[in-house]
Parts: structure tokens; sequence; C-alpha cells
């Protein structure tokens, strides 16, 4: 199973990712990770007991984009129907303006209460296994630092 740390600037939290359930994204997510991409980011869209969202590369020092409208130059298409396409807390999911138009913009869900409706609509491509509290604690603006992945 592949994991990976997002370092932030509140701490780090491990993930592991869905491997069998949406192979595209891992392999995505992991490819934009490796290169840096996500290095220097802004959690650019909190939503308390909803999610954190960020990825968006607008949200970079010096950038000149609208936060929250920027993507890698690609999008990848919807895997919906592996077994984990359920939005618990922790989960990680891919942003998407309609389906099919993921990319880098990824979010982590805070609560189960109010993601049902995500479900089967939004990627599902890995969990927060630890540092939960990291996760309670991020705010909008603050930053990812890097991504390491552990192969």
């Amino acid at each position: 199973m592949q994991t990976a740390e997002i370092h932030t600037n509140k701490g780090v939290m491990k993930v592991e990712f869905y491997g069998n359930d949406a192979p595209g994204h891992v392999a995505n997510f992991i490819k934009l990770a490796k290169q840096g991409f996500y290095d220097g980011l802004k959690w650019h869209r909190v939503i308390p007991g909803f999610v954190i969202q960020g990825g968006c590369p607008n949200t970079r020092e010096g950038a000149t984009g609208i936060p929250g409208t920027g993507g890698p130059g690609w999008t990848i298409d919807c895997e919906l129907n592996g077994g984990n396409q359920f939005h618990d807390k922790g989960v990680l999911s891919m942003a998407h303006r309609g389906p099919n138009t993921g990319g880098s913009q990824f979010f982590i869900v805070l609560s189960r209460t109010q993601t049902a409706h995500l479900d089967r609509k939004h990627t599902c491509f890995g969990k927060v296994i630890e540092g939960m509290d990291v996760l309670d604690s991020i705010r909008q603006g603050d930053s990812i630092d890097k991504v390491v992945v552990s192969e």
C-alpha cells in the first residue's frame, strides 16, 4: 500500500492511498507530489465541519491567478466504482468543476455529516491514517509545505 506525508505549517498528515479503487487518481497525485507541484501551496478553501481544499497553483507565492481556479494543465477522468467511494472523515477526494475535470485540487473531509452527497460524484483516492489533529487544525491560508511519497 502506497502512502504519503502531507507536511503543513501545522504538522504532518500521513495518508494511505486507495490504489485499487482509484489508480489513476493515485498515480496523478503521486506524479504531482514527486514533481514538487504541491510544495508551497495554500489551503485555499476551509469550511468547518465539511472540507479543507488545496492543490491550486494560483495559491503559490507570487501567482496571479484566482485561488481555486488553477490546475496542472490536464484533467483526469473520475473513478467512482471502487469500494472506498465514501466521504468519511479524513478521506482525500478530487475536487472538480464537473465530471472528468479533476487535476490537482483535492480536498480532505472534516466530517461525514455533510458529505454523503459527494459519494460517487467525487473520486476518493486515499485517507488520513495519522495526524487527524493536524487535519482539524488547518485554517484557510495555512500552507502545504511539501508532500513526501513512500513507495
